[in-house]
């Protein structure tokens, strides 16, 4: 007998020995199964306006996380109801339901059941797969019983809320809700919170949107399960189920007019914060972007108009890019990188082309500006010569001689700008040029016509442009006002970056002549309903007769400075540019129509700068004529008359013709009218008559000449 109770003892020691090893091991391939940063799920990243407002959301699973707190105790106790509902009772593993799940299986000769715990089905969806294997199932209750030790059940049951798939690309239960519902978890009624209970066994069959009536079903009878269970009463339960299902759905679209601008928004987190584009997709970031949506969503609806658009070969559309940002802080208002762009495609707002005349402000006559030396009436030469080989040439094979600055931007005359360049220095421009923003480095005049090798982007000319915008000062375009991570914190805000390039009064000078090519030059085509100030510019293609190779306009208002290129992505001599720059002016006019932001603005001299007169219309004068009369002192004279300019600024010069030649006699401002009292007045002289323009310094051509011999 004693010895039979000494063999009981050894036994059960060496039980409890083995068990204790077992549970060691478990704990031990617990620990080295599970991960903890597996248990971090990934979160979709909010984008915001500056008003808070959501604009869309960036994802790899749609998921907000949300803590138990804020998830209501009827919708807690409908997935324990369906799922698991010794859920508080159990370490993890549910024997009663395993050994009624055995039972099952054996009968069906096969596994037809689970035993699943919420804390095994969290232990599986995160670090397991979903075969039905011994195997699978054996590691599902080790992870389960070491969750169950390093989490509280609260803390399990919000993981599994946080992380279940409920279709429709809604995993968790706060992204189901909104799909579901358009309200946040804690807003969620009873007969809602047991729908969405009902959902995770099979998110498709059971989908309130495509199987509604398979849904109430199930609906129902996680109600009946809750009133097994005493979460509800018997009442509560019949006075749900006699309820419809009431769906408010709102789906998360991707918006295709946001490519260009997510794809950005990417490529800036990875160079300014190094968030990898997947970091991104997962991390639950909340990003505040400076964009406009209007603009937006207008640039890329006229993105896809034909009319903009002409080009040779009609089986392929040409291409484009459209950017819009602002001009004192730089955030980007709105992006298109191409008519069918793809995310992560070819992004044609940083792909690089020849600029073309939009280059002239930028190369020459700011630069000269600058120099004191020359100023908007200043007269430039406009021949066609030669520089060592090189000769441009205007574009309607016309040139006038001379013409001032404000004439050869508004007209987008070629050889003036050649030859300014040509007098100022290609170190000058070159300098400017690098404040801008581009690298440029050819030394060559052909820089004065946007003739690069390389050339720019249509998100460089965009910053340049807003040097003049910005009273001087050229600001760094940016996509991320601000980033939050997950738990709301700031990661880091922008402070806009800004350079000081031009004077305040070089840049209103800009502005001023920019407004007139909009208004009388060669962006006067379309129409806005605000200031507008710009430039266009077309490159040629030499290979076909009228053809053009890149189309462009670049402009600002008082709030935004933006360009656009219109072109294929590759020139040939049959795929080409049939429109002209016009195309895209009308573009970005038609465009800034449609923001509410950019209607009826005015552009504001700002202090200590002097204004800019407009220019003086020459006038050709053809009916000078003459009679005698008398001076107001009663002196005898020749009273000439003419038909004078409506500006009371053109100055004329009056002259008589003596045996030795012109004499100038006087000059008179903006009448048409002078008594010529002279003594040679008894040889009988001729007379004539000079327009002049004060701005310009420059005279006009002589009128018909009068001779007083008619009187005699």
């Amino acid at each position: 007998m004693k010895k039979r109770t000494t063999r009981i003892i050894i036994a059960a020691i060496a039980l409890i020995f083995l068990s204790l090893l077992g549970y060691m091991g478990i704990i031990f391939a617990g620990n080295y199964v599970i991960d903890e940063k597996d248990l971090v799920m990934s979160s979709a990243t909010t984008l915001v306006d500056d008003k808070g407002d959501v604009i869309t959301k960036l994802y790899a699973q749609n998921r907000e996380l949300v803590e138990i707190e804020d998830i209501p105790e009827h919708v807690q106790q409908a997935f324990i109801a369906v799922e698991d509902r010794r859920f508080y009772d159990h370490s993890g593993i549910d024997y009663q339901a395993i050994g009624r799940a055995l039972y099952k299986d054996i009968l069906a000769g096969g596994k037809v059941e689970g035993g699943s715990t919420i804390t095994q089905q969290l232990a599986k969806n995160i670090f397991l797969s979903h075969d039905k294997t011994w195997l699978r199932k054996t590691k599902e209750a080790i992870i389960a019983i070491n969750l169950e030790r390093k989490y509280t059940k609260k803390e399990i049951l919000e993981m599994y809320l946080n992380q279940i798939y409920f279709g429709h690309g809604a995993y968790g239960i706060q992204s189901a809700s909104k799909l579901f519902f358009d309200k946040e978890v804690g807003e969620l009624t009873l007969e809602e919170g047991a729908l969405l209970a009902g959902l995770p066994k099979a998110p498709n069959g059971y989908s309130p949107i495509d199987h509604p009536e398979k849904s109430k079903k199930r609906r129902d009878l996680v109600l009946s399960l809750m009133a097994d269970v005493d979460f509800i009463s018997a009442e509560q339960a019949v006075r749900a189920q006699g309820k419809t299902i009431s769906l408010h759905v709102h789906r998360l679209e991707k918006n295709p007019a946001y490519l260009t601008y997510i794809d950005m928004v990417l490529d800036e987190a990875k160079k300014r914060y190094s968030l990898s584009s997947m970091e991104v997709l997962k991390g639950g970031y909340k990003i505040a972007v400076p964009m406009n949506p209007a603009a937006q969503k207008t640039s890329y609806k006229a993105f896809q108009n034909d009319t903009y658009f002409n080009g040779s070969d009609k089986s392929v559309s040409p291409q484009g890019a459209f950017v819009l940002m602002d001009p004192n802080k730089g955030g980007v208002l709105a992006v298109q990188g191409g008519r069918d762009y793809v995310r992560q495609g070819f992004n044609r707002v940083t792909a690089k082309r020849q600029p073309g005349s939009t280059f002239k402000p930028l190369a020459v006559y700011g630069p000269a500006l600058e120099m004191k030396k020359w100023e908007p009436y200043s007269l430039l030469k406009d021949e066609r010569l030669d520089y060592g080989g090189y000769t441009p040439e205007n574009y309607d094979g016309n040139y006038q001689g001379t013409v001032s600055m404000y004439e050869a931007i508004v007209d987008s005359i070629n050889a003036p700008a050649v030859w300014l360049l040509n007098k100022i220095g290609m170190s000058r421009s070159l300098e400017y040029l690098q404040k801008l923003g581009m690298d440029v480095n050819e030394r060559q005049l052909g820089v004065a016509l946007g003739g690069l090798d390389k050339g720019v982007s249509p998100l460089q000319i965009a910053s340049a442009f807003s040097a003049f915008a910005n009273e001087g000062s050229r600001v760094e375009p940016y996509f991320i006002q601000a980033i939050y991570d997950r738990d709301g914190k700031l990661i880091e805000e922008t402070n806009p970056k800004e350079k000081k390039v031009f004077s305040k009064q070089t840049a209103w000078y800009m502005t001023k002549m920019l407004r007139s090519v909009m208004t009388d030059g060669t962006g006067k085509k379309g129409d806005v309903n605000t200031d507008l100030a710009g430039k266009t510019g077309t490159t040629t293609f030499e290979q076909v007769d009228g053809a053009n190779k890149d189309l462009w306009f670049a402009g600002y208002t008082p709030k935004a400075v933006g360009a656009v290129w219109i072109g294929y992505d590759r020139t040939t001599k049959q795929r080409y540019m049939e429109g002209s720059s016009s195309d895209p002016t009308v573009m970005f006019k038609d465009i800034l129509k449609e923001i509410p932001e950019q209607q009826k603005l005015a552009f504001q001299k700002p202090k200590g700068v002097k204004d800019l007169e407009p220019p003086i219309e020459m006038v050709a004068i053809d009916d000078l004529s003459a009679q005698f009369a008398f001076s107001r002192f009663g002196v005898p004279g020749v009273e000439l008359t003419w038909t004078a300019s409506e500006d009371e600024r053109l100055m004329y010069k009056i002259y008589i013709n003596t045996e030795d030649g012109p004499e100038k006699v006087d000059t008179v401002i903006g009448e048409g009218s002078y008594t010529v009292v002279s003594p040679k007045l008894f040889t009988f002289p001729e007379f004539y008559v000079v327009p002049y323009n004060p701005l310009t310094k420059k005279d006009g051509e002589p009128s018909n000449t009068i001779s007083t011999s008619a009187f005699n």
